[in-house]
């Protein structure tokens, strides 16, 4: 076993772990399931790829975070750790060729959607796999009491029963106790072992601030506060109109929503991320994986749906542990708006049954076929082809997602990747048979070489398509063709959404929906959203310690930097102030009655107003009176 810190420094350039890290890391290393609980920026990811390292074998991570898995993968290899993903939208040999190199090919990590883990591809393989470490991310997913309950999630249990000496490690940012207790029992721990960093964020000022104009409230704050900032909203129309709303009025200001191309998204985030962009207005699609520390301001338009995803958002903000602000702009309706909302996510079962049949049609997918297998999905379209409200028809795929019945994943971009189907000799052969293909596959061999026999390899079509001198139409056709000859597996870049099938195709009449089941996650839904709206309508009570009372998290220590607190010191140092010019008004004129003006004059500038209200009051209460002359004097 490789020594910790070595491996750290090795890989990762530090000479030491941030506060619990170590201690998780080695519990993991003395065989123990653990559930790791560190906020978001924490260092999550440390705490499973170090002890994999220093293990034999190879780490299951399992995530349902398709851009997070792919940004994670290609993070270790840039860093030299052999690392593969299996996902949707992956071709069945893409699939069987990840899977063998994890056999052996030396591959340490394999990330790996939850739904992937019982079907026949995988079970076959990694009873073939040296497994030395099972990390399950976003943990919280296995528990129905979780902000995103995910039913994949619960094959877990049956994969710890393949593998039954393998240690586990959990991991997510948030969970209250119920779910807590929720992930160890269904992850089968055989005893409790948590290791929780604080839900705290010292550097983090929290703030909810009702108005009415929240555009112009949202620019007087980004006047006020300086550095990289980020506001979220609720839909993809709102990103746009609020960026341009910022930009006209000279705030650089960019709009980022799952809708754009990929490179369109690409190219607004780095921007962003180069300090190109100051504001990022987005939807919750925004933000997960994205290493930036020095985010100073978190705003939100919209509530939230739960705490535990405002926990999440806010967090974004100040990860390099310097001051910053997440800060909620309330309108009046909001907490009724968010209500509503959450009612209208949970459509009764007859729409749900006419969303699936109609997807079954959309697809031509027959009874009992199509289990695992991925589609583009353009909602809109659907919709529109089927009469559906495109709203209504996302929130019966969320359920029915819930169901098990499908997944649907956010978009997220597939370049084009090919693998050369033929050995040497047999694609030599087929060069001297086929010779108006050769310079294609010369070029193929030229640009990734060796890899192209072994593994996909990413390609470019464009760059391909110039050194041809060939238009790149002209070129994807030809690499179409030699694919359809099995000379190459070709598959072409994909940037939209994907929809899985996790169960094979059912009748809609016959879909096994738990009433009881759904009944109750609506139930747990509008808890959660009353929970939003109960933080944000309190005016008495620190922010931290809310949010900290939500996870279980008892705390006395008012936190001194969110709103609440500081109004609080304010009216300390109000009190303090207003003591500190009585005592001085009472000395002044236990020597000499006064003329108010005189008494004034006494005190410097900034304090006339509350001296003239001070000594009001002290004559409304009799402690001074005026004389004939209309001087103030003590009454005695």
């Amino acid at each position: 076993m490789q020594d910790i810190h070595h491996i750290l420094h090795t890989y990762w350039g530090y000479n030491s772990f941030r506060p619990l890290q170590e201690e998780i890391v080695r519990s993991v290393l003395a065989g123990q399931d653990t559930l790791a609980l560190l906020p978001t920026g924490g260092g999550k990811s440390v705490c499973f790829q170090v002890p994999a390292l220093a293990l034999e074998g190879v780490c299951l991570v399992i995530t349902p975070l398709i851009a997070l898995m792919k940004d994670q993968v290609e993070n270790l290899k840039s860093r030299g750790i052999p690392a593969v993903a299996v996902y949707s939208g992956m071709s069945r040999r893409e699939i069987d060729v990840a899977l063998d190199n994890c056999v052996y090919g030396g591959t340490k990590f394999l990330y790996l959607s939850p739904e992937r883990l019982l079907t026949d591809l995988f079970q076959e393989r990694v009873k073939r796999m040296k497994v030395g470490l099972i990390a399950v991310d976003e943990a919280h997913c296995i528990s129905q009491w979780g902000y995103d309950f995910r039913p994949s999630y619960l094959q877990l249990a049956e994969l710890r029963e393949v593998l039954p000496q393998v240690p586990v490690i959990a991991l997510t940012a948030t969970a209250t106790e119920q779910v807590k207790q929720d992930i160890q029992e269904k992850l089968k721990f055989p005893k409790p072992n948590v290791f929780q960093k604080s839900f705290a964020r010292s550097n983090l000022s929290y703030s909810c601030l009702p108005t009415e104009d929240k555009a112009n409230r949202l620019l007087e704050i980004l006047q006020r506060m300086p550095g990289q900032s980020i506001v979220y909203v609720r839909s993809r129309r709102q990103t746009v109109e609020m960026a341009k709303f910022l930009q006209s009025r000279r705030v650089s200001a960019a709009a980022y929503h799952a809708g754009l191309k990929f490179e369109d998204r690409s190219a607004v985030q780095q921007r962003w991320v180069e300090d190109k962009v100051r504001v990022m207005v987005a939807t919750n699609a925004f933000g997960m994986g994205i290493d930036k520390p020095d985010v100073r301001l978190v705003v939100h338009l919209d509530l939230p749906e739960s705490l535990e995803a405002y926990y999440q958002e806010a967090g974004r903000a100040g990860r390099d542990e310097k001051y910053a602000y997440a800060t909620i702009l309330l309108g009046p309706n909001d907490v009724a708006d968010l209500l509503k909302k959450v009612e209208e996510a949970h459509p009764p079962v007859e729409f749900i049954r006419r969303v699936y049949q109609c997807l079954a049609n959309y697809y031509q997918l027959a009874v009992g076929s199509g289990q695992f297998s991925s589609f583009d999905f353009d909602v809109a379209d659907f919709a529109r082809q089927y009469k559906l409200n495109p709203l209504e028809t996302h929130h019966a795929v969320k359920r029915l997602e819930q169901e098990g019945y499908l997944q649907l994943n956010e978009s997220y971009y597939m370049p084009s990747r090919l693998m050369l189907a033929l050995e040497n000799t047999e694609l030599y052969n087929f060069q001297l048979k086929s010779p108006e293909h050769d310079k294609l596959i010369q070029l193929i061999l030229r640009m990734y070489g060796g890899e192209a026999f072994v593994n996909f390899v990413k390609v470019r079509e464009k760059k391909m398509a110039e050194l041809l001198k060939v238009p790149e139409q002209e070129l994807r056709r030809k690499l179409e063709y030699l694919h359809k000859l099995q000379v190459i597996n070709y598959e072409p870049q994909h940037d939209a959404p994907q929809l899985v099938f996790t169960a094979p195709r059912e009748e809609a009449s016959r879909l096994l929906l738990n009433t009881k089941k759904l009944n109750a996650l609506r139930e747990r839904a509008l808890h959660q959203a009353k929970e939003m709206g109960r933080y944000v309508e309190t005016q008495n009570r620190c922010r931290t310690q809310l949010l900290l009372a939500y996870f279980g998290e008892l705390s006395d220590t008012p936190c001194r930097i969110c709103d609440y607190c500081l109004a609080e010191r304010k009216k300390q140092r109000v009190g303090e102030e207003d003591n500190r010019l009585r005592s001085k008004v009472l000395a002044l004129l236990q020597e000499k009655p006064y003329l108010p003006k005189e008494l004034v004059q006494q005190f410097e500038p900034k304090h006339t107003e509350a001296v003239t209200e001070l000594l009001r009051e002290l004559v409304d209460v009799g402690r001074l009176r005026y004389q004939e002359s209309g001087k103030l004097e003590l009454v005695q």
